[in-house]
């Protein structure tokens, strides 16, 4: 596990900084990117421009801290090469921290993350919390919207007990679905949380206020009940038309051997 220098964990001389974080791709590939002022690898974060910094998540996630916007700008340039399949649009979650000696670290209702200081380790948990936080939030689009495809499919067959949808356009939903559902236990690990917690054990609890805050753990559970009820009501609409296939294949049986008896019956007779 890296962990943060001394010197990289020296608080930064601000009072105000936005951070933003954007779903750019599927995956950001980030074997060898070689950068100066790396302050940790896991995920990997460095500083870019006069005082900001980068954090770079390999589920497509950037996350750009107390940068100006050509500063941005510069990074979303360089990244494009990295992106494996782009989201189009991306996705994009922000929030501004402020600054105290007399603040603590907590989350103020409908306003800003308030930090006694600004360390580059409290910036790698609130981009963590953040970029999990646009993750949950294509997921729930993209969930939304197969479910909107399936569900008429569902009244169709409560209403008039058949579908005219076919398998193909079914198993399309499904494949949507086990996507959503990788993103969320797979790649992205909502629930987990970041490694750099296993050092810095006095920073669970400003995880746990953006958890708390993004309500990550909800948005996740909720996530996986509708990917639930999607994969199920897929799975009981192809094993009717599975049913009506096989039902039109055994009457096609039928009939061939009703016209081979015909054809026998009569060779017999003549």
């Amino acid at each position: 596990m890296d962990m943060l220098t001394s010197a990289d964990t020296q608080p930064l001389a601000k009072t105000r900084m936005r951070v933003r974080a954007l779903l750019l791709s599927d995956r950001i590939d980030t074997s060898n990117l070689d950068h100066d002022g790396v302050v940790s690898m896991a995920p990997l974060t460095y500083r870019f421009g006069k005082s900001g910094f980068v954090t770079l998540f390999r589920y497509g996630v950037a996350v750009t801290m107390g940068l100006t916007e050509p500063e941005e700008a510069d990074v979303l340039r360089r990244l494009q090469p990295r992106l494996v399949r782009p989201v189009l649009p991306s996705e994009e979650e922000a929030v501004l921290i402020e600054v105290g000696p007399d603040k603590d670290d907590q989350i103020l209702p409908g306003g800003p993350i308030s930090l006694k200081e600004i360390t580059p380790e409290r910036l790698v948990v609130i981009a963590d919390a953040l970029s999990k936080s646009v993750v949950l939030a294509r997921d729930e689009r993209d969930a939304a919207g197969v479910f909107d495809l399936v569900e008429p499919l569902a009244r169709e067959l409560a209403e008039k007990g058949r579908t005219v949808a076919g398998r193909r356009a079914i198993l399309k939903h499904v494949g949507n679905t086990l996507l959503v559902q990788q993103r969320l236990s797979g790649r992205v690990a909502v629930t987990d949380k970041p490694d750099i917690l296993w050092d810095r054990q006095d920073l669970e609890r400003l995880y746990a206020r953006l958890e708390d805050e993004y309500e990550l753990k909800e948005r996740a559970e909720a996530l996986s009940r509708k990917l639930a009820v999607i994969a199920d009501t897929a799975e009981v609409l192809t094993d009717i038309i599975d049913t009506r296939r096989s039902l039109r294949l055994e009457i096609v049986v039928v009939i061939l051997i009703a016209v081979e008896l015909i054809i026998a019956g009569y060779q017999t007779l003549h």
